[in-house]
């Protein structure tokens, strides 16, 4: 799968700041004011509802026909209307039905207010294209004039999907969440599944409807990059939000390490070590912060022993409950510094090889004992690894089997062990040869 994206220039440009108003550039469809029109608008067979791609349009055409057919998006919103989603409501004490709740309507469908829905608008039609695209009311009709150009339409109100920030923050927004709709600890322990993402993964197994130019090349590990940053960025958000990062008394469950509480007891996975702070510990889910210190290491190597010292003095401030929330805007500074320059940055086939082995190595160094960690390595790996099978620096065939390993030991959050994880990772490695290793 390949989609068109402008340069790592344009993405620089957009993260000139690195204060937290650059995550803020481009309102999200949900948060525009602009009047939403619905599917039909774009369900033409002249428009983008032809059965059949147009070989001489520099567009599919048949987008509105793959999102309606073969994307999950489309079929959000009845996910609402079964069983377990009523009794998530029931659990919580709710009144509303799911289909009726914004709680559930903000993330299931593109759920705009009653006045910016035009004649034509369905809530029940899930995750449609402007919940991605952007509310179509100033563009649909320009951006099908002769002549008209992109940034005409982005600046009509169209979101720009192209560039890989601002669609890991659309991405992130609902698939962990964001200021204005969240998956809390007590949506979880009500039955609602636990979020799980990486942006290059689930963009790869979207159905695609984007046509490349020629010359053009997937960068996979790019993206993979910022939207693990991105996630990064917005837990430590969450954690200095009075009123997000708080459960009553407790902190906001979510943000932390599910496996360090949910096991038996004689199973015994919290016995401290790998990041200091002794046994005992609810440690926060440092995911997306292994992923971006491994990242650091080939973009910054000038401040990355830094960022990995920030982390740690961060999970030490979080054990001992001493100046946390300061450690956390500190590391989220640094964080946001260290996006433009993944943006803007080309990946040489001496990083692509340094990130694999790193990778690999920190999961032999027992980094990745939490079961989160060792999912985002998985996805991390395949990223890394089908982005050197498409320059050809990787066989596919001698690493193939040891890839399904590793995905086989990830497949059950409630049945992993990291020495299967480990010897998954060893026989990866072995599998690499000497010219990558």
């Amino acid at each position: 799968m390949r989609i068109h994206f402008l340069r790592a220039a344009f993405i620089a440009f957009a993260w000139a700041a690195i204060d937290a108003a650059a995550f803020a550039a481009a309102p999200l469809p949900h948060n525009s004011k602009d009047r939403s029109l619905g599917v039909a608008s774009c369900a033409s067979s002249l428009c983008h509802g032809a059965v059949e791609t147009w070989k001489q349009s520099s567009v599919l055409q048949n987008e509105y026909v793959t999102w309606s057919r073969r994307d999950k998006h489309a079929r959000a919103y009845s996910v609402l209307l079964n069983e377990r989603s009523q009794n998530i409501m029931k659990r919580l004490g709710l009144k509303e039905n799911a289909h009726q709740s914004a709680l559930c309507l903000d993330c299931h469908a593109h759920n705009v207010a009653d006045p910016q829905r035009g004649e034509r608008f369905v809530l029940s039609d899930g995750v449609t294209c402007e919940a991605c695209h952007g509310p179509a009311g100033r563009w649909v009709q320009s951006h099908v004039q002769r002549g008209a150009k992109h940034a005409d339409n982005l600046a009509r109100g169209m979101y720009p999907t192209e560039d890989h920030v601002s669609r890991a923050k659309l991405c992130l927004s609902c698939h962990f969440g964001n200021a204005q709709k969240f998956v809390t600890h007590k949506m979880m322990a009500a039955g609602h599944p636990r979020m799980s993402f990486e942006l290059d993964t689930f963009t790869q197994i979207q159905p695609p409807h984007y046509r490349f130019e020629s010359g053009q090349v997937w960068d996979g590990v790019r993206i993979w990059a910022i939207g693990q940053a991105l996630g990064a960025h917005e837990i430590l958000d969450i954690l200095n939000d009075p009123k997000r990062g708080r459960d009553g008394l407790f902190p906001e469950l979510v943000l932390f390490d599910c496996h360090a509480c949910h096991h038996p007891m004689g199973d015994q996975r919290n016995a401290g070590g790998r990041l200091g702070v002794g046994p005992g510990t609810i440690r926060l889910n440092d995911s997306s912060l292994l992923m971006v210190r491994q990242i650091a290491r080939r973009v910054g190597p000038d401040s990355a022993p830094q960022l990995g010292e920030q982390i740690q003095r961060f999970h030490r401030a979080v054990a001992s409950g001493n100046d946390a929330l300061a450690q956390a805007r500190t590391l989220q500074q640094a964080i946001a510094q260290l996006v433009p320059r993944i943006g803007a940055y080309k990946f040489s086939e001496k990083d692509l090889h340094g990130m694999l082995i790193g990778l690999i190595d920190d999961g032999l160094n027992g980094e990745y004992s939490d079961y989160q960690g060792a999912e985002q390595a998985v996805m991390a790996l395949q990223s890394v690894a089908d982005f050197m099978r498409k320059r050809q620096l990787l066989s596919a065939p001698a690493v193939g089997p040891a890839l399904n390993k590793l995905l086989s030991a990830v497949v059950n959050d409630e049945k992993y062990r990291p020495a299967t994880f480990q010897q998954a990772l060893k026989e990866l490695k072995a599998s690499l040869g000497p010219a990558v290793q």
